[in-house]
């Protein structure tokens, strides 16, 4: 009886896995709805009060994302004080959504990769996760690593969508 033989393994494809790339760490939201008068207005006296008595260390060591989930207009210096609360106490403070939380976490640790292990390398960015992955981490990692690999696809090895070949 043949042996048999996993040609994937053996085929030197080095594998990015978006969802791996992704810090762990506890996430926060402050949500500035709660603080509205009627969910329309923010009244500035109310909300000096509240960042004046708000536990913000209790943002320690988390990402920590501010928004506004009202339809109300919220004067950018609130977003300020905030920041200024959250400046060297939480690990990273981003204005939007979870989503949008995830997205910039993820969009740093691209940044971050070390590219030398991948110089002439034949790259998959696997296309399959748990967690939705924003489109702008792909075309990010793309555009890093299309000048140092040999080739780029997409998806599985098994199943792969070529996406970058050097000429």
């Amino acid at each position: 009886m043949e042996e048999i033989v996993n040609r994937v393994a053996d085929s030197g494809i080095k594998t990015i896995d978006l969802e791996k790339l992704k810090p762990s760490g506890i996430r926060s939201e402050i949500d500035l709805k709660k603080l509205l008068f009627q969910e329309l207005v923010l009244r500035e006296s109310e909300f000096r009060l509240y960042i004046k008595e708000t536990d913000w260390t209790l943002f320690n060591d988390q990402f920590v994302n501010v928004t506004c989930s009202a339809d109300a207009i919220v004067p950018n210096w609130a977003y300020m004080l905030i920041a200024s609360k959250l400046s060297g106490i939480a690990k990273r403070v981003v204005f939007g959504d979870r989503k949008e939380l995830e997205k910039q976490l993820l969009l740093n640790e691209i940044d971050s990769v070390d590219l030398s292990q991948y110089n002439d390398e034949r790259v998959i960015i696997k296309g399959c996760s748990d967690e939705a992955i924003a489109e702008e981490a792909y075309l990010n990692l793309t555009l890093k690593l299309t000048p140092v690999v040999k080739s780029l696809m997409f998806g599985e090895p098994c199943s792969a969508v070529p996406v970058y070949k050097k000429k």
